[in-house]
This record gives C-alpha cells, structure tokens and sequence, in this order.
C-alpha cells in the first residue's frame, strides 16, 4: 500500500491526527524529567520547615513524583529555602556544580530571591541568584506548602515547554 500524505483527504487528516500520537523524543525525556523531580534539600531557615510540610503527608509531594534526595549527584532540582549567607555561598555553588545536567533551582521565599529582612545586613546574599541561575521564584516569608506546589508545577510546565520549542527560557 502506498501512503502520501499528499493525497489524503481533509476528513482523512482529521482522522489521522485523532488517532496518531506524535511527538519527539525530546518530549518525551522532557515528559518524564518534569514528573520524577528529584530535588536537593538545601533548607537554612523557617522556609526550610514550610519545605518539610510539604513534603509531609498532608501534601504529599511523592504524588507529583518529586522524591527529596541528600546527595547533589542524585538530584536534579535545588530548593534554596532561606537565607543565604556570604559565607555559606560557595558550598551552595559547589553542591550545585555537583549535580548532574540537567538541573534546575527553585528559590523559595523572601530570603532566597531577594534577602528578605536582612537585606540591609552585610553577611547575607541579595537573592540566590547572584550565586546560581534560578529557574522558578517563589516569594513570600515564608511561602506556604501550596506556593511551593504550585512553583514546582510551574517548573515542570517549563521543562516540558523547553522541550516542546527547543528554546531556553531563562529569568535573567
């Protein structure tokens, strides 16, 4: 039998692309990474608790598929929970240089993305993103579990879409 797309009918498109699922390799990678997120805990002050609730079983994070691991060589998502220090900045740059491609950052809450409170002290860093690129902001101080929920939906959304288009969305 011998089949151009050419020559089908408009009804015949139609049933074609009802019934074919198309689509690349790409998004299918792209599928699974956005549904079996593995993030790295790096938890420094009271967002750190609303991270834990989280992934507690009222929330119950494990149902989007993101599983909390200890070891930067075993995540691909960092959650920068609190406030981080100068001094606590190149330990941060090297867990994340740790981790293997792809990998994404969430920073969550006042501190994280822009200092919070202590943005006027000399020890704190202005916003994680100074240190590492940041995928997804969440504010708030501290935000609560549903912010954080929503923050990692919208991580996935932009993993998929990475893949869909083939461009780099970056926040910078």
């Amino acid at each position: 039998m011998d089949f151009n797309l050419a020559n089908i009918t408009p009804e015949e498109r139609q049933e074609l692309e009802r019934n074919v699922f198309m689509t690349t390799l790409e998004q299918i990678k792209a599928w699974a990474r956005s549904n079996s997120l593995w993030p790295l805990t790096f938890g420094l002050a009271c967002c750190a608790i609303e991270m834990m609730g989280t992934g507690a079983s009222h929330y119950d994070l494990d149902r989007f598929g993101v599983i909390f691991r200890t070891s930067p060589r075993q995540s691909d998502v960092m959650i920068v929970a609190g406030t981080v220090t100068k001094k606590m900045a190149p330990l941060l740059r090297r867990l994340y240089d740790q981790m293997p491609e792809p990998k994404w950052v969430i920073a969550m809450g006042s501190c994280a993305t822009a200092g919070g409170p202590y943005v006027k002290s000399y020890a704190v860093v202005k916003g994680v993103d100074q240190i590492v690129p940041v995928d997804v902001y969440i504010p708030g101080c501290p935000p609560n579990p549903a912010a954080l929920i929503y923050g990692i939906n919208k991580l996935q959304e932009k993993i998929r879409y990475e893949a869909k288009t083939g461009k780099q969305v970056t926040n910078r």
